[in-house]
């Protein structure tokens, strides 16, 4: 029995792990007497997390009418390795559409009420699969796996040493050519991007390096392999890769959106591989009948983007200025910095925040990314045992005023943003006979707070703007205390939607807005008004300043001790 069938007929095709029905009238509302159902306006977006699918339907105000999401299986088979079955991902994410449609019915509503969908996806997760089956040749390595740092010291070394050919007989090496590497794509070497990932998997995996020779590899993100499979998989040959994505593959010209020719060279790709770029917001093809039930047979795929792109737009930060922070299983600050590529000289990325059509010119943004957050609640759920779900960690948290002079640095595969030391050890500094599980779930949510706060800093050091407010969305802003904390140890204001779906709201607004689907416009912020209006909270600072500054040095000195404690070799 496949795992399909195993997953359908354990969940009976009806299960849902969450549900959120309208029992409102919309203004667009008919009632079809032949079924019984109400016709409406509603926009779906497929949000293919790290350690979940979710399929979520709105109406023009951001309203849930409907939602499905399941948890997938997820592989560590070595230390450092972080693994996903792609056709998993794409099972749990056509039973998501499946249940939430049903849900959908269920309420009332004709599935013909679904007039578009989008995708958002965990981003830098790397996938090869066959150009003639359309299988995959191995496992997906997912973005916070770090079994890749020899792999990046090859390639630092190559720069080094060699260097890159930017231009026919025009090779920049050593500090230049990592400059040159920071000016075409915006991103550094490190273990994150997918190029390293799909450079390791043609090294050490026989299949993908056969498949590569012969021709017949696809490589791709997980949104350019959802969407794939939805419009009908190798009979459609529909092959693209969305531009946020895109830029996270540490191969694409961020000022020409195209993919770099000198960068295949010096990673060794074929460009039969690739992907066509494609924009934020468009149709790219239509949901065929044989997938996901029938349910959205002929139903447009109109929005594409990498989730924390997708958390930027559903947030409406659409202007120069404006900022979020998701926190996820890790946590992912980006900070709008209009039609201009910032570069950043501390330790930044800078990035597409989104395409607005395919003649749109794109809008970039600075961003910080920090690996573990949510994954560092689980591990002490999961692993230490100190928790029974993922709320018990403020309860816990509040048990204690401080955490008893304990520094928890959540390096578990090294450090992101602005540090950037693949080699970081996890650490737990100041332990003492007095430490107890309350101090340590403190820290955790400190530690959250300080590597949000070392962003910040690095933002305001490359932009000049001194941030004020933070918008925040993801599973740990449900914690009042852990909010709190980060508004405290920042020194600024977090603001928390209520309706904190920004992830899959965001592709939702992309695609309504690629066939204008309420009058949405994301080059028009004024168009979406309306959306998700409903109230905000907002956590304000309440610690004095030297508190502040002494536990913020503090975590410098515990950041210091934790990096460079693994050494990788060139292979």
């Amino acid at each position: 029995m496949s795992t399909f069938n195993r997953i359908s007929r354990f969940f009976g095709f009806s299960f849902s792990t969450a549900s959120t029905l309208s029992s409102f009238k919309h203004p667009e509302t008919n009632l079809n007497l032949n079924q019984g159902q109400r016709k409406g306006e509603f926009v779906g977006s497929l949000d293919c997390g790290t350690t979940s699918v979710r399929f979520i339907i709105f109406d023009q105000y951001a309203n849930i009418i409907a939602q499905n999401q399941l948890e997938f299986p997820q592989y560590y088979p070595n230390p450092g390795w972080h693994e996903h079955d792609p056709e998993e991902i794409q099972q749990y994410a056509e039973l998501c559409i499946q249940n939430a449609m049903k849900e959908l019915e269920t309420a009332g509503w004709a599935k013909e009420s679904v007039k578009i969908i989008g995708i958002t996806n965990q981003r830098e997760t790397t996938i090869a699969w066959s150009r003639n089956t359309g299988k995959p040749l191995c496992r997906a390595i997912v973005w916070t796996d770090s079994r890749t740092k020899n792999t990046v010291i090859h390639y630092e070394k190559k720069l080094e040493e060699i260097g890159v050919e930017v231009k026919p007989g025009v090779w920049r090496k050593g500090k230049d050519g990592v400059e040159a590497l920071r000016e075409i794509t915006g991103l550094p070497l490190s273990t994150y991007f997918s190029a390293i990932k799909l450079r390791w998997m043609l090294d050490h995996i026989p299949d993908v390096a056969a498949a590569h020779e012969s021709d017949d590899l696809l490589f791709g993100t997980v949104e350019s392999w959802v969407l794939y499979n939805l419009v009908g998989g190798a009979s459609s040959s529909l092959h693209v890769c969305e531009v946020t994505n895109a830029s996270r593959t540490l191969l694409l010209n961020t000022t020409t959106l195209q993919f770099e020719p000198c960068l295949l060279s010096f990673f060794g790709f074929r460009s039969s591989i690739l992907p066509r770029i494609v924009s934020s917001s468009e149709v790219y093809g239509h949901v065929s009948p044989d997938v996901a039930g029938g349910y959205l047979a002929g139903v447009p795929i109109g929005g594409l983007v990498g989730d924390q792109q997708a958390a930027l737009v559903g947030n409406k930060c659409l202007k120069e200025g404006e900022a979020k922070c998701t926190y996820g299983t890790g946590a992912f600050l980006l900070f709008c910095t209009g039609d201009e590529i910032v570069k950043s000289d501390h330790g930044l990325l800078s990035t597409i925040a989104y395409q607005a059509g395919p003649h749109a010119k794109p809008v970039y943004a600075l961003e910080g990314s920090i690996s573990v957050a949510g994954s560092a609640v689980k591990w002490l759920r999961d692993t230490m045992g100190l928790i029974e779900d993922a709320a018990g960690v403020n309860t816990l948290a509040a048990k204690e005023t401080d955490t008893g002079g304990v520094y928890f640095v959540t390096a578990f595969s090294g450090l992101l943003a602005p540090y950037w030391d693949p080699g970081a050890g996890g650490l737990l500094i100041g332990v003492s006979q007095y430490t107890n599980p309350a101090h340590i779930a403190r820290a955790t949510l400190e530690a959250n707070a300080f590597q949000t706060r070392a962003i910040i800093e690095s933002m305001k050091l490359d932009s000049g703007n001194d941030l004020q407010l933070l918008k925040v969305d993801g599973g740990m802003t449900n914690g009042d205390l852990a909010m709190s904390i980060l508004a405290d140890l920042g020194g600024f204001t977090v603001v928390r939607p209520e309706m904190r779906e920004s992830t899959a709201l965001g592709s939702a607004l992309l695609a309504g807005a690629a066939i204008k689907l309420f009058g949405w416009n994301i080059a028009d912020p004024e168009t979406l008004r309306e959306v998700n209006t409903k109230g905000t909270t907002e956590f304000r600072p309440h610690i004095e300043d030297k508190i502040r500054r002494r536990k913020w040095e503090g975590w410098q000195r515990a950041v210091e001790r934790s990096k460079g404690w693994e050494e990788g070799v060139d292979e």
